[in-house]
């Protein structure tokens, strides 16, 4: 039985994914402890510091008053009713999943883990791992899973940045290993989650999270393809996007990029692909979205190069300022960022390279610092010789861009509507 002492929750790993579900149990009145291996993260949360931009500093010291424990000893797992893996999922260098992370985290867990224990995996990942790795290392306790202790899989849905869905109003997937586990999970989430949905098992629960992504992942690419041969034939893809989206039904609006980036669409497909390629099978529509977001930064690159030359300019020796450098607007995050291999594609060109943004103080490249442009964004862009938008942060106006930029390349559709001639879509 639990141990009184021991608190609700325990959450493994205090990034993207941990953090903002930690704050949501400490508002719901739950006992939580965090558990991270950088001594960084949990020094600045114990200051009442905040390292990703979900979570305010005001909101970190809300949850140290509601006796929120962050800490780098394992010992906080001993009592603990409920734990939370949410560590790191990256690509290993054959495309799946590496679980290094993973398997730390459960190795962790089985320490400690007693009778009742619900233990829930929220790392993305390919079908099948909670139940072919973690259900074992966590049975290395000498307890058995579905039967002494609960054991589900439940997938982040966290889109950083997004100001109207976060964790408490975006349904919550679980999959339990039992149907008891399951209720398991449906009863901790419902504590603080708005709706649960309960999938017919851990691998179903698993394969939603990749079809989700994969299903962005693929669309993507399909509008990035359409913006490469659009620009040849003259068509504004931009303005056909916008009158196909007018359409009340069958059509969901997917817009063209310099790449993909993110913790998900960038890598989350490979981890179904690379079960799939288990099986003895190719998965070409992810295999071919991957090789066409992935050439994406060469193209923008080389787009770059033609309209320079347009002007009579050679890209070599020409100063290019870089607008955004995050993956996405209006945050700090530059997880897999397509504007790094922009940025290296065109330092390789020759190109004398600045960024600009105001979520990042400063950026390199390969180790290679890129100076940042400055405060003044419109000397900024008056002295360059191409600005390539890659990024597009609401502090970034049309009319500011258009009427300072000497030549503009928008790759993210901030500037459209612009008829300037040195105005050009991607």
């Amino acid at each position: 039985m639990k141990g009184a002492t021991g608190v609700d929750l325990v959450v493994i790993g205090l990034g993207y994914v941990g953090l903002p579900l930690a704050r949501e149990a400490c508002r719901a009145g739950l006992r939580v402890a965090g558990l991270d291996r950088d001594a960084r993260v949990v020094a600045g949360l114990k200051a009442g510091l905040s390292h990703i931009d979900d979570v305010a500093p005001a909101e970190i010291e809300e949850m140290l008053e509601a006796g929120f424990v962050p800490s780098l000893q394992e010992d906080v797992l001993d009592g603990a009713h409920t734990v939370v893996i949410c560590v790191p999922t990256p690509l290993s260098p054959d495309g799946g999943p590496d679980l290094t992370a993973v398997r730390g985290a459960a190795e962790t867990v089985a320490r400690h883990v007693e009778p009742g224990t619900l233990v829930v995996l929220e790392s993305t990942t390919y079908p099948g791992t909670t139940d072919e790795v973690v259900r074992p290392i966590l049975e290395t306790s000498g307890l058995v899973a579905g039967d002494e202790f609960h054991l589900a899989f439940s997938p982040e849905r966290i889109d950083p940045g997004n100001p109207v869905y976060g964790v408490r109003n975006t349904p919550k997937i679980v999959g339990g290993l039992t149907a008891a586990c399951a209720s398991a999970a449906s009863a901790f989430y419902g504590k603080f989650v708005d709706r649960v949905v309960e999938a017919k098992g851990t691998r179903e629960a698993e394969m939603a999270k990749l079809l989700e992504n994969t299903y962005r992942h693929v669309n993507i690419a399909l509008v990035n393809e359409m913006a490469v041969f659009c620009n040849e034939l003259g068509i504004d893809l931009w303005d056909a996007i916008d009158c196909a989206a007018t359409k009340p039904f069958g059509f969901q609006a997917f817009r063209p990029g310099p790449g993909v980036g993110g913790h998900c669409i960038p890598i989350d497909p490979n981890y179904l692909s690379y079960k799939v390629r288990s099986l003895g099978y190719p998965f070409r529509f992810v295999e071919l979205a991957q090789e066409i977001n992935d050439r994406m930064p060469r193209y923008v690159a080389e787009r770059a190069q033609l309209l320079l030359n347009r002007e009579g300019r050679a890209l070599k020796g020409a100063r290019v300022l870089l607008l955004g450098v995050t993956y996405k607007a209006d945050i700090a995050d530059q997880r897999e960022s397509p504007a790094r291999p922009v940025a290296r594609r065109l330092a390789r060109l020759g190109a004398d390279l600045t960024f600009h943004d105001p979520f990042i103080a400063s950026w390199d490249v390969d180790g290679t610092a890129v100076p940042h442009a400055g405060g003044d964004l419109r000397a900024a862009l008056e002295a360059a010789d191409l600005t390539i938008i890659l990024a597009d942060h609401a502090a970034y106006d049309a009319a500011t861009l258009t009427g300072h930029a000497r030549l503009l390349f928008d790759t993210r559709g901030r500037t459209r509507g612009a008829t300037s001639p040195t105005v050009e879509l991607l």
